[in-house]
């Protein structure tokens, strides 16, 4: 059987494979999820995106599923909770952060601004596909998208935040010219 050929992160672990494979990159149109993982990219922020992934799980049960209106709801008792929790990144920065993103997420809903049709607007409606070469940190439209959801409230959404979380709902597709994965991307 020929190994498949994944991009080098993937390989470091199983869970990181599975991940690449299941995941990573594929275009996200819904919008709770994108702001779900957007929410986590805020989280990953200093840390390795493997200890996330193995406390996602927990994350969702602290964060009632990534509800947003449930944690629009969240009080200053729910983050003295939350920074207690072992399953979670306990920091109150972040946690904090993440229910002011509710509040601002529901926000431009009751603006009439679709989270999933404006992020997907900003990259012209299908993911954009980088050329080869080292793959960036942040990019320009990062940068612009970083700057737009800090004026609609946002915390936790630097432009390197930003073009991770890009990378990872499929916005771009950053996948290695030899990934097996990249020209299937777009699919």
């Amino acid at each position: 059987m020929t190994p498949i050929c994944r991009c080098a992160w993937a390989d470091s672990s199983p869970m990181m494979a599975a991940y690449h494979d299941e995941e990573w990159g594929v275009p996200e149109r819904d919008s709770r999820a994108l702001w779900e993982k957007l929410m986590l990219d805020g989280f990953q922020a200093g840390l390795a995106w493997s200890i996330i992934l193995r406390k996602r799980e927990a994350f969702r049960a602290a964060f009632a599923q990534f509800d947003p209106e449930a944690v629009a709801r969240f009080t200053s008792a729910d983050v003295d909770r939350l920074v207690l929790d072992p399953g979670i990144v306990r920091s109150r920065a972040k946690i904090e952060a993440t229910i002011g993103n509710a509040r601002a997420y529901l926000a431009m809903q009751a603006a009439g601004e679709d989270f999933s049709s404006w992020i997907w607007g900003l990259v012209g409606g299908a993911p954009i596909v980088l050329g080869s070469g080292p793959v960036p940190t942040k990019t320009a439209l990062s940068e612009q998208i970083s700057k737009a959801l800090k004026q609609r409230g946002f915390k936790f959404v630097g432009p390197v935040i930003v073009y991770a979380w890009m990378q990872a709902v499929g916005l771009v597709d950053d996948h290695a010219a030899s990934c097996f994965k990249r020209a299937k991307a777009s699919d």
